[in-house]
């Protein structure tokens, strides 16, 4: 018999690596933007939901 090796690709598996390194910037962004303890907390969460802001000015832009 002989053995053969089954590799896995998963489909949008560069989007992801879009997406990661978006929410590095964004926390650079955010972070080298806030001044103070509270407001580098903000920019952690800001970090996380940066496609939605994202999105928002797209839309935004576009019903211009």
């Amino acid at each position: 018999m002989s053995e053969t090796t089954k590799t896995r690709s998963a489909p949008g598996t560069g989007g992801e690596a879009v997406y990661f390194f978006g929410g590095i910037g964004s926390l650079i962004f955010w972070w080298n933007a806030a001044e103070g303890l509270g407001e580098h907390l903000v920019a952690i969460l800001k970090s996380f939901v940066w496609p939605a802001f994202l999105v928002y000015q797209a839309l935004g832009a576009l019903a211009q």
